[in-house]
């Protein structure tokens, strides 16, 4: 099996040199060389071009974001982005998630060479992802998300105003009463945009765990409550999930459902890693598994590693409807794969028929 050919692009000498050594020590990953810059890097792009870039944003004579714009629009290929970890480089480095780019490392400004050391397994893990990434899927993903964003957001109603005014018959119906849990990783920014962006402004419930560090979640959570016609927003302890609201848990916290009487409510809490995540997709949908049952749709969508399937499984014994993305709409198909052969997943669907899957959703027990 040929290596994972790596190129790094990145204006810090440390992180070129450190990032170098953790990567060439896997066996599986050959670094074909390093940039202080985009312009170099591009040299040696037409000499060998590599399989996975680690790019970093803030470069001198072309940042990373156009370089990355310029690399999917011309010849999509798997980008890793390093990001200092600030709410700037928060800011940017969603940006770059939007253009295309498959994972985040993030670093720190002081002690930079023991933290890239210390974070060696992650920064493997980061590339080896990117290289079983659907790159033409990405591609595709950013394109649709650059227009769609282009044109001007739906009018924005809150739930209550939709459903004060709603007929009384719709008032009966239950609306607190049905939950929708997404759990998504590599790909799932620009996955969770498409479907997001596609839901009407009342629908059941949403809460969700997608793998990202802490600053980026609350920053994604803004930027997808601007372009959506629900609200969107970083989930807080005691959250109530409510029609036409999506609740993403914060990076670096797990996020449960919790039944309070009649209601279901949220609770952010610190903890362990669960398959080495936090938040924890699996995590999640155990607790959704327990608390809402027959009453949630479950949906795994692109991502790698196993995370979110046995919660899955678990959510699919307790009567909840489960569904996974397809292979061919995902990024890395990775999670909806483990989800689909623990046997938890009811439906296997294409990503652009999850809306339909949200909209059209009914909590209807069953007996299984």
């Amino acid at each position: 099996m040929s290596k994972i050919k790596v190129l790094i692009v990145d204006d810090s000498a440390v992180v070129r040199q450190v990032a170098r050594e953790v990567l060439a020590a896997d066996p599986g990953i050959e670094v074909i060389g390093v940039a202080a810059d985009p312009l170099i890097a591009l040299v040696l792009m037409k000499q060998c071009w590599p399989d996975v870039i680690v790019l970093d944003i803030e470069m001198p004579r072309m940042d990373g974001l156009t370089f990355l714009r310029k690399i999917m629009a011309e010849h999509p290929t798997p980008v890793v982005i390093c990001s200092t970890l600030t709410d700037k480089g928060a800011e940017t480095t969603l940006e770059a998630l939007a253009a295309g780019a498959v994972n985040i490392i993030t670093k720190p400004k002081l002690g930079l060479k023991q933290f890239l050391q210390d974070s060696s397994n992650d920064i493997v893990a980061a590339v080896r992802a990117a290289a079983h990434a659907n790159v033409r899927r990405l591609a595709g993903l950013a394109a649709a998300t650059a227009a769609a964003v282009a044109k001007p957001p739906s009018p924005k109603l809150s739930a209550d105003a939709v459903l004060a005014s709603a007929p009384f018959h719709r008032a009966m119906t239950r609306t607190t009463d049905a939950v929708v849990a997404i759990g998504t990783s590599t790909g799932g920014t620009q996955a969770l945009e498409a479907v997001l962006t596609k839901l009407p402004a009342v629908c059941a419930g949403i809460v969700i765990v997608q793998h990202m560090p802490e600053k980026f979640t609350a920053l994604f959570a803004q930027r997808l409550n601007s372009i959506c016609a629900i609200e969107v927003r970083e989930a807080r302890n005691g959250d109530r999930v409510l029609p036409g609201l999506a609740l993403i848990a914060p990076g670096g916290r797990h996020m449960m459902l919790r039944r309070s009487g009649a209601q279901y409510q949220v609770e952010v809490t610190d903890g362990p890693l669960v398959n080495r995540h936090k938040p924890s997709v699996d995590v999640l949908f155990r607790s959704v598994a327990q608390a809402a049952g027959c009453n949630a749709l479950g949906i795994i969508m692109t991502g790698m590693g196993d995370d979110g399937a046995r919660g899955m499984r678990e959510m699919h014994e307790a009567g909840a409807t489960t569904v996974a993305e397809d292979e061919s709409s995902c990024v890395v198909f990775g999670m909806p794969k483990e989800a689909i052969k623990l046997g938890g997943v009811d439906k296997v669907v294409p990503l652009n028929h999850i809306p339909h899957e949200i909209i059209g959703y009914a909590p209807i027990p069953t007996l299984r």
